[in-house]
């Protein structure tokens, strides 16, 4: 029986050179695949490779007992990683937003808005629940009375700040000036925190002196990311209000960001080098971690399973809500951005390769990466109120602390309520969880005990963060692009009543006078007609 084969569809007569052909081509195009697939995902390779890399460069030289000045020296790629991430993230965050924010018309951009923040808030507090039920149940502080700071060789880390003058800061340093940014770029890079100093006010009856503790403003190091976003908001609703007198600035703007993003392409190209140097030196830097897990072991189960809960269960199954598409398609174009989350414990670093794969690799519109990711690198911290939480409810068991009802709600709303804002660098969540000890009661010289660990728990929980940013974009371009396709059927209706109601009255000479005049007017101003519609 004559053998047959197939090429291009046709059936042809088989022969040994013609099936070498289909066994030639079957190759090349398996080849071209597999180079297909390297080029497009060699950066992701690279970066996981990075990380993998770094944990074993980190364990060799660990052995080496290097002293403290050449651990610096070892770490040195990976700190230029992150100074490279930070510069870019002044321009970055202004310019995306102020673009954003004059792209949208006034009413798109308050239901964006709107969508944003209450999809922020419910997911953090969904968060804090998850967190405090975790604590509850694994029971971190039980049974770990007797651990504490000094035998565990841990500096004591106290906050005698006032939960009200936590919040009030939050407000203060939500408004930047503009001189700021333009005479003194650094004073961008700072938070307003309240100290206090006692001041006499006078003497009592026995002639003692009287003091008063008084709130004065100090400065700290740290990005002040929510003063940017609320100033660039606002100057690119501006910008659009002037109309064509703020045109050429939005352009600039527009150029100015488009440019920052060119730069993000080429930094993204030095990350697995640095995170293999930032990795490995964390390694190198770690002391006894034996005693710190064995110490604190559950309070780091708990976190962990508290994000692994969120991040793959709670936040893909609230995508797939709303959007009816399967989550994890959309979360593997993001690996190269959590890998970077993972390692350098930074939402604000990751940002800027953020962006880039939101946009290029799950095809999300600019006008909304741009605008919701910068705020959702602010206020949505999700992670952090998962491992704020259980840190509250650790050291609560840790001094056989009972808490009732009212202090579990008050955990709940202040760790909502105090990631908003708070700053996206590493170890910036060991702030907060002060403001949540304060405001239920509860001592805070046991701070220590979380920045201890904090170093394992930060990387999953920026994780988290980042992937509840990622994917509220995503949310927000469905909502976005099923607008669209509800106003532009809107408009194809409208065109069809505008097109009958002409036909008929050509067709009638007489007809009413009403009817006549309300056709003139169709005629006239379909413009009017789509906005009073």
């Amino acid at each position: 029986m004559e053998k047959k084969s197939e090429i291009n569809g046709h059936a042809m007569a088989g022969s040994a050179s013609t099936d070498r052909i289909v066994e030639k081509s079957a190759q090349k195009s398996f080849r071209e695949k597999l180079l297909e697939f390297l080029r497009k995902n060699l950066l992701v390779i690279l970066t996981v490779s990075g990380v993998l890399v770094g944990v074993g460069l980190g364990m060799m030289v660990r052995n080496m007992s290097l002293t403290k000045a050449q651990m610096t020296y070892f770490a040195f790629p990976g700190e230029m990683l992150l100074r490279m991430l930070k510069m870019i993230i002044l321009p970055l965050v202004v310019c995306s937003l102020i673009s954003g924010a004059a792209s949208l018309d006034t009413r798109s951009l308050g239901k964006l808005g709107g969508i944003a923040v209450a999809y922020f808030l419910v997911t953090t507090l969904i968060a804090s629940g998850i967190g405090v039920t975790l604590a509850f149940i694994i029971k971190p502080g039980v049974g770990a009375g007797a651990l504490n700071t000094n035998n565990l060789g841990l500096e004591s880390v106290s906050s005698n700040k006032e939960t009200t003058d936590s919040f009030l800061d939050l407000a203060r340093y939500s408004f930047i000036f503009l001189s700021i940014l333009f005479w003194e770029p650094e004073g961008a890079a700072w938070f307003y925190a309240t100290d206090y100093k006692m001041v006499a006010v006078g003497n009592d009856t026995n002639g003692t002196v009287l003091y008063q503790k008084v709130p004065i403003g100090t400065e700290t190091d740290g990005m002040n990311i929510l003063g940017l976003v609320l100033f660039a908001m606002v100057f690119g609703v501006a910008l659009r209000k002037l109309g064509e007198e703020g045109e050429e600035l939005i352009r600039f703007f527009n150029a100015f960001n488009e440019a920052t993003m060119v730069l993000v392409s080429w930094i993204m190209w030095y990350i697995p080098i640095g995170i293999m140097f930032l990795v490995g030196s964390k390694i190198v830097e770690m002391e006894d971690v034996v005693l710190l897990v064995t110490s604190l072991g559950k309070y780091i189960f708990a976190s962990i399973l508290g994000h692994i809960i969120h991040g793959g269960i709670v936040l893909p199954l609230i995508y797939f809500g709303f959007t009816r598409k399967n989550p994890f398609s959309f979360l593997s174009g993001l690996i190269t951005p959590f890998t970077t989350a993972f390692a350098t414990c930074s939402s604000s670093a990751t940002l800027p390769s953020m962006i880039k794969c939101v946009e290029e690799n799950n095809g999300v519109d600019k006008r909304i990466s741009r605008f919701i990711l910068p705020i959702g690198a602010t206020v949505n911290m999700d992670g952090a109120a998962i491992f704020q939480c259980i840190a509250a409810v650790f050291i609560a068991q840790l001094n056989n602390a009972e808490l009732n009802a009212g202090q579990i709600f008050t955990i709940l709303v202040t760790a909502t309520a105090s990631s908003v804002g708070a700053a996206g660098i590493p170890a910036g969540g060991i702030i907060t969880i002060a403001i949540i000890l304060e405001a239920i009661g509860l001592p805070t010289n046991d701070l220590s005990l979380m920045l201890a660990v904090d170093w394992i728990v930060d990387r999953t929980t920026t994780v988290v963060n980042v992937e509840g940013d990622a994917l509220g974009a995503g949310i927000l371009h469905h909502i976005n692009q099923q607008e669209m396709k509800k106003q532009q059927h809107q408009e194809e209706e409208l065109a069809e009543v505008r097109v009958e109601a002409v036909a008929n009255a050509q067709a009638e000479e007489e007809t009413s006078p009403l009817v006549t005049h309300q056709t003139k007017a169709l005629e006239a101003t379909p413009e009017a007609i789509e906005s009073v519609l």
